[in-house]
């Protein structure tokens, strides 16, 4: 007999349903433990890692060029090599005027200094900007790190210059802000006497590699977590050489960002458009089609350089029609628009290049809807204009159009109406009225306005839904 008041159960029952609970437990755990997949150090298992879906979302980011060429700030942030490494009398000519007898390109390092630099500042006008991830060179083909790396002593952004960390001061200000952090980190560098070396050795030899390429990627990713890893300076060697597949097995398997990394393709000679995460093929790279490859197009606001240059010519300088184009475009075609800008050796980055983030930020508070997290649509342009653009999100239809027609009527050729079809025009309040034509497809009455009430300077953004 049991204890008064309690109820009596077989003691089978009990320990067959504590032997059920624990194993239910066990292989719980055991699910979590193992990960789904292991990726392998070659390019058929690496590229089979599908693209984490936060950078197709993102759509539009900054890109930043800062460095030891940010101090002569003369021709582009090929600086040294143009001067030593290719004696082009321009630049030499270059450092007699402006500089004493024997100043090396070292002799730059201490004026690096930084001093107004204010990573917050940055961060805010990134926001403003309407940016969703930032890439910033934590180290150019010059190899001067702006962090305090362990493998390039006394050529690094703690011991020479600002002495500060500038890859981690900004990656704080941007993760308060939610804006996705990637780390710019060219492979070469031009002048390192182990690099010479390699080469000398047909690339045979890889002391380079061993002593600073790859330590360095590591330590930046153990140290920083990037969302996004933008590799350069890979053209000069196979991906063999600089052992690029173990780094991404390692990357996507074990790394503390394994999840949620995201690479681009420049990992050696013949990756470029074929190999890696995304596809940034060449710079400012515009394919005529859509391509069956997620891809980015960096490009400059700069239009002939990347890093900051006191020789610029407002003529130079990417006009806000023509920066928004682009961001329309590339995203009509399923890629990502990276626009660079080039802060000056003290860390200001100059009014004009505020202006054009800014202008382009204004834009996207009206017309973001249609770029962010959009997807191409079954047509990418009009066939008779290069002037619409198409953008889709769920069942929405974007018609981005780039030129107002004279006549106020926009005349689309591609959507089909249905008896649910509304068009409205973003920024503008109430629904459009259109007509439908045999000959010309669909007319759209665009709102009569003063310049003053038009949402945008240009392009402008039709949200067309029930349509096919």
């Amino acid at each position: 007999m049991g204890a008064p008041g309690k109820k009596w159960r077989p003691v089978g029952t009990e320990l067959l349903l504590l032997l059920l609970l624990l194993l239910l437990g066990a292989t719980e755990s055991v699910r979590r433990a193992q990960p789904l997949r292991r990726y392998t150090p070659d390019w058929p298992s690496l590229d089979s890692r599908p693209l984490p879906s936060w950078f197709d979302e993102a759509k539009f980011g900054v890109f930043i060029h800062w460095g030891v060429f940010s101090v002569p700030a003369w021709g582009s942030e090929w600086f040294w090599w143009n001067w030593q490494g290719e004696g082009r009398p321009q630049y030499q000519r270059f450092m007699r005027d402006n500089y004493p007898p024997g100043f090396s390109y070292a002799d730059f390092g201490p004026q690096f200094t930084a001093r107004f630099f204010h990573p917050e500042e940055w961060a805010d006008l990134f926001q403003a900007a309407g940016a969703k991830y930032v890439v910033l060179t934590t180290k150019h083909h010059e190899g001067f790190t702006n962090w305090p790396s362990p493998v390039s002593w006394n050529w690094n952004s703690k011991d020479v210059g600002p002495h500060r960390d500038l890859v981690g001061e900004l990656g704080t200000a941007l993760r308060k802000r939610n804006i996705r952090y990637g780390l710019y980190h060219s492979l070469l560098e031009w002048f390192h006497p182990l690099y010479l070396f390699d080469k000398k050795n047909g690339f045979k030899t890889q002391y380079f590699v061993s002593a600073k390429t790859m330590p360095e990627l590591y330590d930046l990713v153990n140290r920083y977590k990037p969302d996004l890893i933008w590799s350069d300076g890979e053209w000069e060697c196979p991906d063999t050489y600089w052992n690029s597949t173990n780094f991404l097995s390692w990357l996507y398997n074990d790394s503390p960002v394994k999840d949620e990394v995201v690479v681009n393709d420049r990992w050696g000679q013949n990756c470029s458009c074929h190999h890696g995460g995304y596809y940034n093929c060449e710079d400012k790279f515009k394919p005529q089609s859509l391509p069956d490859h997620k891809w980015e197009m960096c490009t400059s606001i700069d239009k002939f350089s990347w890093g900051y240059r006191r020789d610029m010519a407002m003529s130079d300088v990417t006009e806000e029609s023509e920066i928004i184009s682009e961001l329309v475009q590339t995203v009509s075609l399923g890629g990502n628009y990276l626009l660079n800008i080039g802060p000056t050796k003290d860390g200001l980055i100059v009014p004009i290049f505020q202006e054009r983030l800014l202008a382009l930020g204004k834009w996207l508070s009206i017309n973001g809807e249609s770029i962010y997290a959009s997807k191409p649509w079954r047509v990418q342009r009009e066939k008779n204009t290069t002037s619409v653009w198409y953008t889709s999100k769920g069942s929405a239809v974007y018609a981005i159009f780039l030129h107002w027609p004279e006549n106020g009527v926009l005349n689309l050729e591609s959507p089909i109406t249905t008896s649910t079809t509304k068009i409205l025009m973003l920024g503008i309040q109430g629904d459009l009225k259109w007509s439908t034509d045999p000959d010309k497809g669909l007319l759209i009455s665009l709102p009569q306005l003063p310049p003053s009430a038009v949402p945008a300077e240009f392009a402008w953004t039709i949200k067309l839904t029930g349509v096919k």
